[in-house]
């Protein structure tokens, strides 16, 4: 394993898969409005100025040589209804989730192709499923697989793209909502690292083999199937 790119890698899934990288011998590079723990080398950058975030890729390349993959797990939310949510917060939301993800994979792509590499973009269960109060990030999330989908067509035979579907996870990603947007007391969360697991495993296919899209949630998500 060589080096990858991990958006959103100071804290939840992208620190989580940081580690795993880490630990299988790899070299994780982080791109995050926050330094990530543990001396990774990064880049701070805001994803939702997509020509710095394209700068930044590029100077991890030049840094470290092509990449083996990228993870695009950098991600926000602003819960509330439409009218309540002004709009430069909610454009904020799809800025950084859709146009920030596009802006990694336009950067990345030619690198990850002269190295046979995987794209892993993360969507969510709620790019399958609407929910009220949600209308960003279910904006964002459906953006990202039609984006993903129509990535992985474009590139194929030449990069492997593949969409993470996550379930609720045990992050921070809650911690800042109102109460009445948080998960119901006892609700079972996934451990990031599961979710980290499949996304290296998807970077670790052989070959021409290329897992397209990948559903991982606990036994009891209600969130899906859609």
């Amino acid at each position: 394993m060589g080096t990858v790119l991990i958006t959103g890698g100071a804290s939840g899934l992208g620190a989580a898969f940081a580690e795993l990288v880490r630990e299988e011998g790899g070299t994780p590079v982080v791109l995050d409005v926050n330094a990530p723990a543990g001396g990774i080398d990064h880049e701070i950058v805001d994803l939702s100025d997509g020509r710095a975030t394209e700068a930044a890729v590029a100077r991890v390349v030049e840094r470290h040589g092509d990449l083996f993959g990228v993870l695009c797990a950098g991600g926000t939310d602003k819960c509330g209804q439409l009218t309540d949510v002004d709009g430069e917060t909610w454009e904020k939301v799809v800025a950084v989730n859709l146009f920030g993800t596009a802006a990694v994979a336009r950067a990345a792509l030619p690198s990850l192709e002269r190295s046979g590499g995987t794209l892993v973009t993360v969507a969510s269960t709620l790019g399958f499923r609407a929910l009220p109060d949600a209308t960003a990030y279910c904006a964002s999330k459906f953006g990202v697989v039609g984006m993903t989908r129509a990535l992985a067509a474009e590139t194929a035979g030449r990069v492997r793209v593949t969409l993470l579907v996550p379930g609720g996870m045990h992050t921070a990603f809650f911690d800042d909502r109102p109460e009445q947007y948080k998960p119901a007391p006892g609700q079972e969360l996934n451990d990031p690292r599961n979710t980290a697991a499949a996304a290296l495993f998807a970077m670790r296919q052989p070959g021409t083999c290329e897992i397209r899209e990948l559903v991982v949630t606990t036994s009891q998500e209600g969130s899906w199937p859609p």
